[in-house]
């Protein structure tokens, strides 16, 4: 398939809404980055397609040539149910605007987010953006990416959506995610040795100094 996708390119035919839909949902994600920035965004507004199971780039340009091609339709829900295939590629302000849009997302697709669209939405507007399935959030608290998300928000916050969400920041504190430490140095384990050995002599000499100074 991928390879009859690239013949057909090559012979100068153009990925329109009837190739998009030969292709269909199946095989969209066979399409290299040239491929799909070749896509004229108003073909979208005839093919059928959900890049739900492709890779990250191939939702974010798919979505943002989504997003053009129906931007002329600004009558909520009519909008959000033609961008709804695509949003796995949208950034977090366009989800920022969405919640203002009282679009009921459901659970299925704010879980499928783009990772770093939905850490930085705030307890708010996730409320905004689930609407009705707001509920459905409890479910999911202790399963990624919900889980992270519940963990970078303030308690007090979550607390406020009234759902039963726990492990948010406390007043106060910081979350903080332990590093992982490089490996031991590869000195001798000689030399560290007795490095460690003559370090209570040197404390000594110091303090012995500043008493004498």
């Amino acid at each position: 398939a991928s390879a009859a996708i690239k013949r057909y390119v090559e012979l100068g035919n153009a990925l329109n809404a009837t190739a998009l839909d030969a292709i269909g949902t199946r095989y969209v994600c066979l399409l290299n980055r040239t491929e799909l920035e070749a896509i004229e965004p108003s073909s979208l507004r005839l093919a059928s397609l959900n890049p739900s199971s492709c890779s990250q780039l191939t939702k974010d340009i798919l979505y943002e040539k989504a997003k053009k091609a129906f931007s002329g339709q600004h009558v909520f829900p009519a909008y959000y149910e033609l961008i709804l295939p695509y949003l796995g590629g949208a950034p977090g302000e366009d989800l920022k605007a969405l919640s203002r849009a009282n679009v009921n997302m459901n659970i299925s697709t704010f879980v499928s987010l783009r990772r770093d669209s939905l850490m930085s939405l705030t307890p708010a507007e996730v409320q905004g953006l689930l609407g009705i399935n707001l509920p459905d959030l409890a479910k999911w608290q202790y399963r990624s990416p919900v889980r992270e998300w519940i963990q970078v928000q303030k308690q007090s916050q979550l607390d406020q959506l009234h759902i039963g969400l726990t492990g948010g920041t406390q007043e106060g504190y910081i979350n903080l995610i332990t590093p992982k430490f490089p490996a031991p140095s590869s000195a001798p384990l000689g030399a560290v040795a007795m490095a460690l050995h003559l370090l209570p002599a040197l404390l000594l000499t110091v303090l012995m100094m500043s008493v004498l100074s």
